[in-house]
């Protein structure tokens, strides 16, 4: 029992933080927003460290790979592990969603009706993001035109490419640029105890902020998106617990298996509380290290998987796409109309941020524009993704340690946990 208590103890307390928080949100409603600033302390402590935690990790471990080899074989194997994961998300979802119809006629005519008086307020802002190309919008994600945008979290793709750089440049100087990665290695170091140190005042953040969260999300769930919310979370729980031992046991067999088990529930608490695939950064990192994944591969794979890899976004925009092609009574067509709900998923998710919730408006946009329905039905995939997003962003986070893993099997060998150690 003890040494069961010494492995769990941060996830317990955190489980037991949750349940509270839960629990004082549904008892006391939206009374219970009372308690919101003393949760977004914690997001805030968390937001802060983000910028500094993603730059000097991935700088630090781009710089420390001397062998050319590894360092191009380590990417190459996130790129596929990427692709390939993001496949089975996106055929998940869709297969999840084939055979069953989310919104009934009766309930669909609810929703419309409730634009309405929204579509004026929305349409200003909507004209606004239709300048923009999607073009523009991918280079605005990877890049920024002045050095000070780079200390926003805003631009974390931006910094997460602008890192990557900065690593490979360090490599190409050589002695001269030792001194360079010595200063951030320590500097990696405080940013990592501070992050220590916030997370003495995780429980009752955490507790707070799903409090707020709960008593404001549990009174304003629509009839007609019940549904929705309902057969979402059971496929992000059979998909979190099905998918997930897959890749844990081809990662390392059942050692592999008991080792996810073990570490993953810590990181898959923060993002049920937080909401946010970029506050779990750290818990995630931490997580994939316990497991036995070298730290090169577990802030590669953990930084790049945060922005470019989410499970439960891949299967949430399938799900809005369905949600929208039943609402207007359209049909998913033959070969080439599935075939486009999979290239808008994949394509939707690239654009969603790693911000909390509020942050795809313009992955729901993309999907608006390419599937050709009014611009009215913003609203409605923003109330889709407000209610899948808590079990989402788990999928989110676990599917990049779980990613973490399978890199580790591919890099370092079937052995990569005896080498860790």
């Amino acid at each position: 029992m003890k040494k069961i208590w010494e492995n769990y103890k941060s996830t317990i307390i955190l489980l037991v933080a949750m349940i509270v928080g839960a629990i004082i949100g549904l008892v006391a409603g939206e009374k219970a927003t009372v308690l919101s600033p003393l949760g977004d302390l914690y997001i805030n402590l968390l937001m802060v460290v983000i910028v500094p935690l993603v730059f000097l990790t991935m700088v630090c471990s781009i710089a420390k790979m001397k062998q050319p080899k590894r360092l191009g074989k380590v990417m190459l194997t996130i790129v596929i592990v990427i692709i390939l994961t993001s496949i089975i998300s996106v055929l998940a979802g869709f297969l999840s969603t084939y055979f069953v119809k989310l919104v009934d006629t009766e309930d669909g005519e609810q929703i419309k009706a409730s634009l309405e008086l929204k579509d004026e307020a929305n349409r200003e802002t909507t004209e606004k993001k239709e300048e923009v190309s999607i073009p523009d919008q991918l280079v605005g994600l990877v890049t920024v035109n002045d050095f000070s945008k780079l200390l926003s979290r805003d631009n974390i793709i931006a910094i997460l490419v602008f890192a990557i750089l900065f690593g490979f440049a360090i490599n190409m100087a050589k002695e001269k640029g030792e001194p360079v990665l010595k200063f951030l290695e320590s500097a990696n170091e405080v940013v990592l105890n501070l992050i220590k140190i916030t997370s003495y005042y995780a429980p009752i953040g955490l507790a707070c902020y799903l409090a707020a969260l709960v008593g404001t999300f549990g009174a304003s769930i629509a009839i007609g998106y019940a549904k929705t919310f309902v057969y979402y979370n059971i496929v992000a729980i059979v998909f979190f617990v099905v998918v997930y031992t897959i890749y844990a046991f081809i990662a390392g067999k059942k050692k592999g298996v008991a080792t996810f088990w073990k570490h993953i529930l810590a990181p898959a608490a923060t993002a049920l509380a937080t909401c946010s695939s970029g506050a779990s950064i750290p818990v995630s990192m931490e997580a994939a290290e316990k497991m036995g994944v070298s730290d090169d591969i577990a802030a590669t794979t953990v930084s790049i998987g945060t922005n470019f890899h989410k499970d439960g976004s891949i299967i949430g925009s399938v799900f809005k796409m369905m949600f929208l092609i039943c609402l207007f009574g359209a049909s998913v067509g033959g070969g080439a109309g599935v075939l486009q709900i999979l290239g808008i998923a994949l394509l939707a998710t690239l654009l969603v941020t790693a911000v909390p919730i509020g942050g795809g408006t313009i992955s729901e946009m993309l999907i608006i524009s390419m599937l050709g329905y009014p611009v009215a039905a913003l609203p409605i995939l923003t109330m889709v993704a407000t209610i899948i997003d808590p079990l989402a962003t788990v999928l989110n986070v676990t599917g990049n340690t779980a990613n973490s893993m399978l890199v580790a099997r591919f890099v370092d060998g079937k052995d990569w946990m005896e080498k860790k150690k």
